[in-house]
């Protein structure tokens, strides 16, 4: 279960960071840990702070510093993938340029935001013959990859039912889907649904690989974070004009100045000119422009703060998702139910419960308990998405070398069910019946 060691006596890979932002660079940051296997080699970003920052850290020469992608497309290949991390709306108009230009893909997810820009992204990827690996992290969580290898392994049988929940803790809902860049998805252009629990979608279709999912329905709404559910005196900016702001679970001041560390490469992304902005700096930000120092009851979100996904397989067994925006406790689980038994977990614990079928005399049924944390090839996981983000960077660099790879390992193929019943659960949700999935097209020799 452990990623494959890197074949010896090789040069490491090239890599150019697109869009360096927080989730290229905790991606480009296996450079650093392991210099043998990659090299980051060039970088393109609108900011030229954000260029100088990547430049600095990897020692780059300043011709290998580009505002856009297409500016970097446009060079003699000088690396062998793009790790792209741009906004979910420049995903597909940032990638075909470089898929054109030679280069294999890291892509965070999601993907696309719509069908067809996924279709014109996979039959891009399919006509160049290029290798695209979406950054679906938690595949490589040692909860979630150990399930795996149970399920295959044949522990609880056939999987006719998967529950999945998604518990968005109260300061990541607000700063990322009230306040922050995924509040709207006319400006995002990805649903909340695709933007926060594109993750648990693929887990869905992962734990049933090899069968597809034919229908789907789904129901949420933007329930809480509304202006007419604001508290009685509530103002419009916390630091500015909220008598009730010292008794506010929503405080901006409680959420990003108490907690300094917590979101501040969302927070503070107006004060990057500035090397370590003060308390003094950040108050005054937060009470000028700056989007998280709104009130959440009166922002512009227009993204539901909960839904939920009813899934049916070609094979007759079913699956739901519930996201939860708002919840006290940040949490994923996951309960698997077989023909055999089932498994039982919590993805924060890192352990899961195994219980199969017992008919003895004085017996109902029999539990093991898998602890990921302790023992076996997934100790020592690293990164963060519970241990996956570098293992899913290592394993791309193996596929590339046509090194062995892990169970884990994705392919742009394999995100393809998953994308299509997030797109298909939000328009069910709008126009408010089930709908049936498409069939997924073989792919066309390039």
């Amino acid at each position: 279960m452990q990623c494959p060691a890197h074949k010896p006596a090789e040069q490491p890979l090239k890599a150019v960071v697109v869009g360096a932002g927080h989730r290229s660079l905790v991606m480009a940051d296996y450079a650093r840990k392991h210099p043998e296997a990659l090299q980051i080699v060039g970088v393109a970003d609108p900011n030229p702070l954000r260029r100088e920052q990547v430049a600095r850290i990897y020692d780059l020469p300043a011709q290998r510093c580009y505002q856009t992608a297409e500016a970097l497309a446009q060079e003699p290949k000088f690396a062998d993938f793009a790790i792209n991390g741009t906004m979910d709306h420049q995903h597909v108009p940032t990638s075909l340029p470089l898929l054109a230009a030679g280069y294999h893909l890291l892509l965070e997810k999601p993907f696309a935001t719509h069908e067809k820009e996924l279709w014109k992204l996979v039959e891009a990827a399919r006509r160049y013959d290029r290798r695209v690996a979406i950054c679906h992290v938690l595949r490589y969580a040692p909860f979630y990859a150990t399930i795996r290898h149970k399920v295959i392994e044949g522990e609880i049988g056939d999987i006719l039912n998967v529950q999945a929940t998604e518990h968005v803790s109260y300061h990541h809902h607000a700063v990322g889907y009230v306040r922050g860049k995924w509040n709207r998805e006319d400006t995002c252009r990805s649903t909340m649904l695709m933007a926060k629990s594109c993750h648990d979608l693929d887990l869905l279709t992962w734990m049933k690989s090899g069968v597809a999912p034919i229908q789907v329905a789904s129901f949420g709404s933007n329930y809480q974070f509304r202006p007419e559910r604001a508290p009685a005196g509530a103002g419009t900016r916390c630091l500015v004009d909220c008598p009730i702001e010292a008794d506010c679970l929503y405080s901006a001041r409680k959420h990003y100045i108490d907690h300094p560390e917590r979101w501040r490469f969302y927070v503070w992304d107006s004060l990057e000119h500035i090397e370590n902005p003060t308390i003094e700096q950040k108050i005054a930000s937060l009470k000028m422009n700056n989007p998280f120092g709104r009130c959440v009851w009166k922002c512009d979100n227009t993204v539901v703060d909960h839904q939920s996904v009813v899934v049916n397989f070609a094979d007759g067994a079913t699956a739901t998702l519930n996201m939860v925006g708002g919840t006290a406790k940040p949490e994923r689980s996951l309960h698997l139910l077989g023909t055999l038994g089932e498994i039982q977990g919590n993805m924060g614990e890192s352990r899961f419960t195994i219980r199969r079928m017992d008919p003895r005399p004085g017996r109902e049924y029999a539990e093991e308990e898998i602890d990921c944390k302790q023992g076996g090839d997934m100790t020592g996981a690293f990164g963060g998405h519970g241990g996956g983000d570098q293992r899913l960077v290592a394993d791309f660099v193996n596929r590339l070398r046509g090194a062995p790879t892990s169970l884990s390992a994705t392919s742009l193929e394999d995100s393809i069910y998953g994308h299509l019943l997030g797109f298909y659960a939000d328009r069910s949700r709008v126009e408010g019946r089930m709908l049936d999935l498409p069939v997924m097209p073989e792919p066309t020799k390039p």
